[in-house]
């Protein structure tokens, strides 16, 4: 389906753009801290930054309710925050410190709040879209008017998982919104070099989902389009699919240089930086100062953030043991 992109549109209100615009800046300000803290060593494991893609995650979880859940991936602190995860229990768990959202054992892989829906982010490519599945069949089982949404990367889309998630969602009608954020890349390699047939979208619609591809650099499109397509499922309308279209601005991981990644078309991305268009948009609004206020309040917020993480003492050892599943033991064949 064609794109879809507006960065001026008359109806939009200027408090719900200026809330979107400052939950993409706590993510952007949030990756940038992390991504400074994992090279400079004073974070240990892998840190995805979310950098680029912030539209996203923050325009669809505008769309959802609270009875709703999220299913991520590797590159989870984006739709964590977005669904509402407070920034400095996440950033505590990066940290491996006293008081992370995991206790500090989970790491940015790993980041779960079942308070909020926040069902989990893991390493497992595609595995998002299985554990989302069966959250929406047990939803169903329960009774409860839930939606979930599972998100993933284009490079998974070439994952089995995904197909068989696809099926067993159409086969029972599920209220599941698949979102590949396609960045282009799968780590280092370009997804289209390995993907065969017409792409992600087509593939979804293979199985019987309801497809649409938007923009994923205008949080009002992404916004407006998965508020459609959740209403949708809301009545029964069954699962659905969106290639929000995107580029990731850096390397996969923290200390990836990307140099794969031409000059001119990291150039030409961020031009299309999602912050920079809702920015535009709000200036266009006459709320440009409100903007950067916001920017202002959130850079420092973050700030604080990470001198909190750091001067955070680490867990006693005696929790070491605890949250581990005890149930049953090994059987050796």
């Amino acid at each position: 389906m064609t794109v879809q992109t507006t960065d001026v549109a008359p109806g939009r209100d200027v408090t719900f753009g200026l809330a979107l615009y400052k939950k993409m800046l706590t993510i952007r300000f949030f990756e940038q801290a992390a991504k400074a803290a994992r090279v400079e060593g004073r974070v240990n494991g892998s840190v995805h930054p979310y950098i680029g893609q912030e539209a996203i995650a923050v325009g669809i979880s505008a769309a959802l309710k609270p009875q709703d859940y999220v299913a991520s991936y590797h590159r989870g602190h984006g739709h964590a925050i977005a669904r509402g995860a407070d920034p400095l229990r996440m950033m505590l768990e990066l940290f491996g410190k006293q008081g992370g959202m995991c206790g500090g054992k989970g790491g940015s892989m790993h980041i779960a709040d079942m308070s909020i829906g926040m069902l989990g982010a893991n390493g497992v490519i595609g595995d998002s879209a299985t554990i989302g599945v069966g959250a929406a069949q047990a939803a169903r089982m329960l009774g409860k008017d839930s939606i979930v949404v599972v998100y993933f990367g284009d490079g998974g889309i070439n994952r089995g998982p995904i197909m068989e998630a696809f099926n067993w969602s159409k086969a029972f009608d599920l209220p599941v919104l698949f979102v590949c954020e396609d960045n282009k890349f799968s780590y280092t390699t370009r997804t289209s070099s390995v993907t065969g047939g017409p792409g992600p979208a087509a593939r979804a619609a293979g199985f019987g989902l309801a497809a649409e591809t938007v923009d994923g650099n205008d949080v009002f499109v992404v916004y407006e389009t998965a508020q459609h397509m959740i209403d949708r499922m809301r009545t029964g309308g069954g699962p659905g699919f969106l290639h929000a279209m995107t580029y990731r601005l850096g390397g996969h991981i923290a200390q990836d240089p990307a140099h794969y990644q031409s000059r001119a078309e990291v150039a030409r991305a961020e031009l299309l930086d999602p912050l920079i268009r809702c920015k535009a948009w709000l200036k266009h609004q006459g709320a440009e100062h409100l903007a950067e206020q916001e920017c202002e309040a959130v850079s420092s917020i973050i700030e604080e953030i990470v001198r909190k993480a750091e001067a955070a003492p680490y867990p006693d050892l005696a929790t070491c043991l605890a949250d581990n599943q005890d149930l049953g033991a090994p059987t050796w064949g």
